[in-house]
């Protein structure tokens, strides 16, 4: 596989998020198929995985501790905090202390002396961007983590975090019909030295070809609540698929391929994380690394699905106030 600067150290261009693993799609897997995933992504060549405490509620962190401790020289490592589980109810909290707390817990559940970047996993806007990250500037200088990242932000938040430390990376949902980065924070990213790590590359399965009738999600199924999975949007959104494949086939790839290879032709300093609890749809998404699409080919996409042919928000409007990102038209 390609490789690309996160933090300053060399990654697979294509990373691996955890959270499928253990959240919000579902059941949890069980811990053999899990292990099987693990060693599966590091035997592809993927080397940037990236877990939370939120990701069922520690679950995700411990879970990747306990399988991949042994193989800790092997990987760059991703965490977040800001965001966590308090007696089985999601609490945001950006609060220095509660950092660092976190941070400490992190720590003993993926079984290491340091996570390689920690993110800030939203911006809790009752505490200023900068004291938030003063406090993870003290971990650097602790030696418990080796750099400091975003989620869910603006250009301008980014700004004024890295006048107070440098800011590595910025993770923000972005894919094809999820443009926001577009707006402001791509180029600002560039500018600043600050890699983006591109979450939901595939629509959250859906330029996959992965959700054929939403009714059918599972009863925990985050998408249950997102607009573009429900009524009215989702029967636009699915007509965009016909001419999506198309495409595909043209280009001699699978849509999932299609999607992360739009986005890796984007520029260099993008950086997707896939998620699945399937070794055959991570065997496929690394593949698409070996993709390459003409100018034609990119332009018709760019036309096809973007921020004004996509209908409906990204997210239900009470999640809508809880981030900091750039709004497209479509409120989302």
């Amino acid at each position: 596989m390609n490789r690309r600067t996160l933090a300053n150290r060399a990654v697979a261009e294509i990373g691996f998020g955890c959270m499928n693993v253990s959240h919000a799609y579902g059941p949890p897997s069980d811990p053999a198929a899990a292990k099987a995933l693990f060693h599966a992504a590091l035997d592809l060549g993927i080397d940037h995985l990236d877990t939370a405490a939120l990701y069922g509620f520690g679950r995700n962190e411990s879970l990747v501790g306990e399988i991949l401790h042994p193989f800790r020289d092997r990987f760059f490592l991703a965490s977040k905090c800001g965001m966590t589980g308090v007696n089985g109810t999601r609490v945001m909290d950006g609060r220095p202390e509660t950092l660092k707390q976190t941070c400490k817990e992190a720590l003993t559940r993926l079984r290491t002396d340091v996570i390689d970047l920690y993110y800030l996993h939203r911006w809790d806007k009752r505490v200023p961007i900068e004291e938030s990250v003063g406090g993870l500037a003290d971990l650097v200088r602790e030696g418990h983590i080796r750099s400091i990242g975003l989620s869910e932000v603006s250009a301008a938040t980014l700004r004024k975090a890295h006048a107070v430390h440098p800011i590595a990376a910025v993770q923000n949902e972005y894919s094809l019909w999820t443009r926001n980065p577009e707006i402001a924070l791509l180029s600002a990213c560039k500018e600043l030295g600050v890699a983006l790590v591109a979450f939901s590359p595939l629509a959250r399965g859906f330029l996959a070809n992965g959700v054929a009738d939403p009714r059918e999600f599972t009863e925990k199924d985050l998408r249950r609540t997102m607009p573009r999975f429900n009524p009215p949007h989702f029967a636009r959104n699915r007509k965009l698929l016909d001419e999506f494949n198309k495409v595909a086939w043209e280009a001699g790839c699978t849509p999932a391929q299609l999607a992360l290879a739009w986005l890796l032709a984007k520029a260099p300093h993008v950086l997707p994380i896939v998620g699945t609890t399937s070794i055959a749809h991570l065997e496929e998404d690394v593949a698409a690394s070996r993709v390459r699409l003409s100018a034609e080919t990119l332009d018709t996409l760019e036309r096809l699905i973007n921020a004004e042919t996509v209908s409906g928000p990204r997210y239900p409007a009470d999640t809508l106030t809880e981030i900091d990102t750039e709004a497209t038209p479509n409120a989302g």
